[in-house]
């Protein structure tokens, strides 16, 4: 096992960091066990962004923190979390994020996943699994990411997060890949093809200055403007932004779901999309592809669901969606059958 440890720089992340966090609360992600967290919750981890800092405010076990933090370890040992995925999958890195853990981090960190049928016939997390490494026992540095690689191709359901000896960390990311078990879905069943957690993945967009293409496949509704994809304005005329989107397995597209939900002054003028069918992302992405009409372009209005049935039933790996001339979308729905 090879595990190396990427240097931060500043405002730019490793390439892994491209890939779905597994950890995430937002898809699902649990933090079941934690041997310590007298300071702060181990459930902060899971939570979006990075967290934040206020200076006066406390609890009555002291300051209060946006992370998961431990008391001051007194005897022998080390604590440590487990986290449920919100998918099983195959870990690519993490993120071991220190952020205003200052006089308070863990000098050192390791991790260790595990594939479990069903965790709730497990009473002791130390004793009743089998553990496997997956990080080594790694420095971290203070209020900072600490991003790790992971050549590991085998797939995991949950984690551990081991902190030395004690201390805080403000989130916790796992970057990988879903694995979402196709074989088993039958040709008939209906499914979003293009959500989060049946392996769809923004995979390039023009722009995304205010919120991130991946917020578009996120479950549930969005909860704010920012949980959405949201372009800067425009002024060029004839403009259009894009996003382009892997679907989680080639499949056949029935019915188009576009919210605009939250976007009211900012939602995109109208839409279209398009579809392919290609080998790999590199592909798409450097436009070496037949592009197909699914929906021509049609209006959208402001705080609203948008339901389409395409022009077309085809079998395609990726779409483009268009939005004219910008703005923002909260999610996108593509419900159909696998190929």
């Amino acid at each position: 096992m090879v595990n190396e440890k990427v240097k931060e720089i500043e405002k730019e992340a490793p390439d892994f960091t491209n890939y779905i966090d597994l950890a995430a609360e937002r898809l699902g992600g649990k933090a079941l066990y934690v041997t310590d967290d007298f300071f702060a919750e181990k459930e902060n981890l899971l939570k979006p962004g990075r967290g934040v800092f206020i200076a006066d405010k406390f609890t009555d076990r002291g300051k209060w923190m946006d992370g998961w933090e431990s008391r001051r370890k007194r005897v022998e040992g080390h604590d440590w979390c487990v986290i449920k995925l919100a998918s099983s999958g195959i870990i690519h890195g993490f993120d071991i994020d220190t952020n205003f853990f200052l006089g308070n981090h863990p000098p050192f960190a390791s991790v260790e996943a595990a594939l479990i049928n069903d965790d709730s016939q497990i009473n002791d997390w130390d004793k009743d699994v089998k553990w496997i490494t997956v990080l080594n026992k790694s420095s971290l540095d203070a209020g900072s990411h600490n991003y790790f690689k992971s050549d590991d191709k085998n797939i995991y359901s949950h984690v551990r997060l081991h902190i030395y000896p004690d201390g805080g960390v403000a989130r916790f990311r796992v970057y990988g890949e879903v694995n979402k078990q196709w074989e088993l879905v039958s040709e008939n069943e209906t499914v979003d093809l293009c959500y989060a957690l049946n392996g769809g993945k923004a995979i390039g967009c023009n722009d995304m200055f205010f919120s991130s293409m991946d917020n578009l496949l996120m479950p549930g509704k969005g909860i704010n403007m920012g949980d959405g994809w949201e372009t800067k304005r425009n002024r060029t005329p004839g403009n259009f932004d894009w996003v382009i989107i892997r679907l989680g397995t080639t499949g056949k597209i029935s019915n188009v779901m576009i919210d605009t939900h939250h976007f009211k002054g900012n939602y995109p003028d109208s839409f279209s999309l398009e579809c392919c069918m290609a080998k790999s992302d590199e592909e798409v992405l450097s436009n070496k592809v037949e592009w197909h009409s699914l929906i021509e372009k049609e209006k959208l209005s402001a705080h609203n669901e948008h339901s389409y049935s395409p022009s077309k039933i085809i079998c395609a790996s990726h779409v483009r969606l268009k939005i004219f001339p910008d703005g923002g979308v909260s999610r996108l729905r593509l419900q159909g059958n696998k190929c």
